[in-house]
């Protein structure tokens, strides 16, 4: 048989499979277009969220489900806790507010998830939460191991001890024996185990799953010191109803900020952007009881920030956001300042690392342009 023959019987075999494929590609075509015998009540629509970001990814879904999911600790006062009339409040709380003033126009379309430290991970990678604002330490192997994308920095924390007011223990170097009250699953317990390795100096962990079975172990006695972020530290302090001390030791960096998931850029420019107008809103000195005064500025950066029209055109965002999202932001929540005073000022947390770097802090955005 020549070559041309063996080509042409090749091409005929070829032929008959593409002929036979094609028939079954009808079939499955077919059974899915027949209509189901169903009443409308049985018929399952697509989950509004999946086809949200199916087609633009979970800013659309936020769009349109209509509101935030937003993962926050409910234990933490000044970040995070509920209030005598059930509502969720604090530092971490507001930025929830904000993503949701800034994508939805609403700051209070927020479904709050309450979450241990041990569960905030899991939530935010099983796509059950938008956003996590929960006190959460940015780290390298969280960075990488846990599907979770760190946000702008909105709290330069650092892990503190606080121990009973009549206590012997004035620093580290007398917690040798000493039994100390940790979370599990945190930075907290990792930089414990580090430091005080390095230094040799031998301790007791009691481990918590949460703080409210910590702060009672504390209180009654159980461990002899408790060791958290210094905020968290001050923000307990203020709860308790025992003599107690702050340390003086810092022994971390904590940078703590909202977290989205991996694999979004665009939700994670919104995060990042929204969550930084605050800071820019306090260095332009635009608050919530002033922002309508701005209305006649002249100043052309103030009026691209807050959407206003420059020679009568409203300069576009990028961002999937609306050209006055920042407005929205300062008007319903406040800006960083404002934030900051309503909750950690009474705690009695000073500014400092988290002043304007204006005033010598670390607070500082890239152009709003």
């Amino acid at each position: 048989m020549n070559k041309n023959s063996k080509l042409l019987r090749l091409l005929a075999v070829i032929f008959t499979i593409v002929l036979v494929a094609a028939a079954c590609g009808d079939d499955d075509g077919d059974e899915e277009t027949e209509p189901a015998e169903t009443t409308p009540t049985e018929t399952a629509a697509p989950a509004e969220d999946d086809t949200a970001e199916d087609e633009g990814g979970r800013l659309a879904a936020v769009i349109a489900r209509g509101s935030l999911n937003c993962g926050v600790n409910q234990t933490l006062p000044g970040f995070g806790n509920v209030d005598a009339n059930g509502n969720n409040v604090g530092f971490d709380i507001d930025f929830c507010r904000v993503v949701a003033a800034a994508v939805l126009g609403n700051a209070d379309a927020v479904n709050y998830t309450p979450l241990d430290a041990a569960q905030r991970f899991p939530t935010l990678q099983s796509g059950e939460i938008d956003l996590l604002v929960r006190n959460t330490t940015w780290t390298a192997s969280r960075d990488g191991n846990e599907q979770a994308n760190f946000m702008f920095t909105t709290f330069f924390d650092g892990q503190g001890f606080m121990v009973h007011g009549d206590s012997e223990i004035n620093s580290i170097s007398d917690m040798s024996g000493a039994s100390i009250c940790v979370l599990q699953g945190t930075t907290t317990l990792l930089n414990l185990n580090s430091v005080f390795g390095d230094m040799g100096i031998g301790f007791t962990p009691v481990e918590f799953q949460s703080n409210d079975e910590l702060q009672p172990a504390f209180t009654s006695g159980q461990c002899e010191v408790w060791t958290t972020d210094a905020s968290g530290l001050a923000a307990f302090s203020s709860t308790l109803d025992i003599p107690t001390r702050v340390l003086g030791d810092i022994i971390s960096k904590e940078p703590l900020g909202p977290v989205v998931p991996d694999g979004d850029t665009e939700w994670a420019q919104v995060v990042n952007w929204a969550t930084m107008a605050t800071v820019q809103a306090e260095e332009y000195g635009i608050t919530s009881s002033n922002i309508g005064s701005f209305d006649d500025t002249d100043n052309s950066n103030i009026r691209r920030f807050l959407g206003l029209p420059i020679e009568g055109e409203i300069a576009e965002v990028g961002l999937g956001l609306p050209a006055d999202f920042a407005s929205n932001i300062i008007s319903q929540v406040g800006n960083y300042g404002e934030i900051y005073e309503r909750h950690l000022a009474p705690l009695g947390l000073e500014r400092g690392v988290n002043a304007l770097w204006t005033d010598g802090g670390l607070m500082y955005v890239p152009p709003f342009r």
